[in-house]
């Protein structure tokens, strides 16, 4: 989220939505949320602002599961 933020603001190339939610999904929710709110990116996009909450809790219950049943 950092890295888009200050792309967006020098006016570069910037990182796809969908790139960030991939990266959400392998495991950076808790990354992805924490740079919203820290860098006050994509929070007015409901898709961030419903998604990565919810890709977060996701990350957690997996591994939560993984945590207890696999290892």
């Amino acid at each position: 989220m950092g890295a888009d933020k200050l792309r967006a603001i020098r006016k570069k190339r910037r990182i796809s939505e969908k790139t960030l939610f991939i990266s959400a999904i392998l495991g950076g929710g808790a990354g992805g949320v924490l740079g919203m709110l820290i860098f006050r990116h994509k929070t007015k996009h409901l898709s961030f602002v419903i998604g990565m909450p919810v890709i977060c809790a996701a990350n957690i219950v997996l591994a939560w599961i993984m945590l207890r049943f696999v290892i």
